[in-house]
């Protein structure tokens, strides 16, 4: 025998006879109330686990070390300690309104290269993805990708040492001009034109590599997108313009907005391996500043408050492009 389930149901005393069945799938959801911190702890208990590694690991070497910082404000002395040190309050800080020579000249090599790599280099992924992502070959795209890169493995010693090899006073390019009679260049150790060297470093170490997100976020677009442009007929440029930069624009802003937050480090490693040749007047920039003077120099506790200044700075600069980026309907780093 077969049972109506529909009959067992009492029937709403507020609907109609008449009026059809209600569909469950429009009835409003119910809002469960928030669970308390520990009921949400202990529901994710394994996932909290598995992060408690990393935890350590960036508790250990990213946010304790910034106690150090507190020798910006110490006549610091290393035999003594940061416990016997003597304070002098924001005397260290003074190195930044005293119209030093060497930190005025250190500030200037910053900002130009700052510039210089804010214009150049952060563009040039994005335009490198786009070739990229226009290739109809995935075969040929992935030979290009893996090539591409390679360098970013290198470190900077290796790096430093091929430009060398290839563009040095015996480097290859240099001995082919003499096998053949003709003047050499003089590219590493000017300091006319160090800037721009760094940059060409910079460019390609690591290009290739700043693709990657460039290159997913282009996967990701809907091709619907595409093929609906294209029977508007909308051009190859005008698709890129219209279709694919706005679908690129978060990520581009994301990564602008965190680029300002490193834009007075502009390469440590880098510089310093080659300041000798080209002079501290060519090359200095804060991060070799702070070094020089602090390590170098035993001035601990100005090399401090530069560091520290510098930091404070990155931080303003994320915080204020973020704002901005929220003021024309971005999300940012995160959301307002």
């Amino acid at each position: 025998m077969t049972v109506d389930l529909d009959s067992r149901i009492p029937p709403d005393p507020d609907q109609s006879p008449d009026a059809p069945p209600e569909d469950p799938s429009s009835r409003p959801l119910e809002r469960r109330a928030p669970q308390s911190l520990w009921r949400r702890i202990l529901r994710d208990r394994t996932v909290l686990l598995l992060a408690v590694p990393g935890m350590v690991i960036l508790f250990a070497f990213q946010y304790y070390p910034l106690l150090g910082n507190v020798i910006a404000f110490q006549d610091f002395r290393p035999f003594l300690g940061i416990g016997e040190s003597l304070w002098v309050g924001f005397q260290n800080f003074g190195i930044l309104v005293s119209n030093d020579p060497a930190f005025l000249n250190a500030l200037w090599n910053t900002l130009i290269l700052t510039l210089i790599q804010s214009v150049f280099v952060f563009p040039i992924p994005i335009v490198l993805a786009l070739i990229l992502n226009s290739l109809l070959s995935n075969k040929l795209r992935q030979t290009i990708q893996s090539i591409l890169y390679l360098p970013h493995f290198l470190s900077w010693v290796i790096v430093v040492a091929v430009f060398q090899q290839v563009l040095g006073g015996s480097g290859m390019i240099n001995n082919f001009l003499r096998a053949n009679g003709l003047e050499t260049l003089h590219i590493i150790g000017n300091a006319e034109i160090f800037k721009v060297l760094l940059t060409s470093q910079v460019i390609w170490k690591d290009t290739g590599w700043a693709t990657i997100l460039f290159l997913a976020v282009l996967a990701g677009i809907d091709r619907s997108l595409y093929e609906a442009a294209a029977v508007d007929g909308a051009s190859r440029f005008r698709q890129m313009w219209h279709v694919t930069l706005p679908g690129m624009r978060p990520i581009i802003v994301l990564l602008f907005i965190l680029q300002l937050g490193n834009s007075l480090s502009v390469g440590f490693e880098q510089i310093i391996l080659q300041q000798q040749a080209v002079g501290i007047d060519a090359s200095e920039v804060l991060d070799t500043y702070v070094y020089n003077e602090g390590i170098a120099g035993g001035q601990w506790g100005t090399a401090a408050a530069v560091g520290l200044v510098k930091s404070a700075v990155g931080l303003v600069l994320v915080l204020s492009a973020n704002k901005l980026a929220h003021a024309f309907g971005e999300q940012g780093v995160y959301k307002a």
